[in-house]
């Protein structure tokens, strides 16, 4: 079964100097329908204009991950890590029994676009901790780049739940393909093209009436359940994110 939220439908808010997209519930966006998926819990698709900053601010208890788009954003926190995120970069900030934290775009004309992502951790009051790793585009053209896991398979970096993200540039016709362990649900996330996903059956590699083929586009996301895997094929160049979740 296959569950689309379109773009257009996620909550949004143009504060001047940030420009936010909010997949599910968050901050002054509430809806009761769409508080997170599984163990995910936000996807903010976030526009920074330049030299302006998310201030000093604190979190606890949650998976953070920066997915750089676009632009760069400089990171500061209350561990002593100072660094900059920029496109291919993966920044996990976990938030454990609390942190805090601010991220600048030191730019003086570009805005910074990113995904941030939280995921809520397998419990409460771990450490907190920061990691930041590159993934070159070579490693995820025409494939799935694993970037976050439970036990950094892959080099990946390290989360404290049972969710595992991967990401991938796809050409037009090219074609990827998830599997999907049982139990498990999935979702995609369109950072920027279009593309056409397709699930196969619990069981098999067919697809069944509630999972044909569906049209994404940028910003639009999908949550994938009781199939067998997820089949991701681009009709223009696209950028995607693949969630799979416990």
């Amino acid at each position: 079964m296959i569950t689309i939220r379109k773009a257009g439908e996620r909550g949004h808010f143009d504060h001047g100097w940030l420009d936010t997209f909010h997949t599910f519930s968050f901050a002054d966006y509430h809806d009761e329908a769409h508080m997170g998926y599984r163990s995910l819990r936000v996807i903010n698709e976030d526009r920074v204009a330049p030299r302006r900053e998310f201030g000093m601010h604190g979190h606890r208890d949650m998976e953070i991950i920066t997915v750089m788009l676009s632009g760069e954003l400089a990171h500061k926190d209350s561990m002593g890590n100072g660094s900059t995120i920029r496109p291919g970069e993966v920044q996990r900030m976990s938030a454990g029994t609390g942190v805090m934290h601010s991220e600048r775009n030191p730019s003086a004309t570009e805005p910074a676009h990113l995904l941030q992502i939280w995921i809520l951790p397998d419990r409460r009051d771990h450490e907190p901790s920061y990691e930041q790793k590159r993934f070159p585009d070579a490693e995820r053209r025409g494939k799935l780049r694993l970037v976050s896991s439970p036990d950094g398979a892959e080099g990946s970096v390290t989360i404290h739940q049972d969710s595992r993200v991967s990401t991938t540039l796809l050409q037009p016709g090219e074609t990827v393909r998830h599997e999907l362990a049982s139990g498990r649900g999935a979702w995609v996330q369109v950072a920027s093209g279009a593309v056409t996903l397709e699930g196969g059956a619990e069981g098999g590699g067919t697809a069944t009436r509630g999972s044909r083929p569906v049209r994404l586009s940028t910003g639009d996301g999908a949550a994938i359940e009781q199939e067998s895997g997820v089949t991701l094929t681009a009709i223009t160049p696209a950028e995607l994110l693949l969630f799979d979740l416990k």
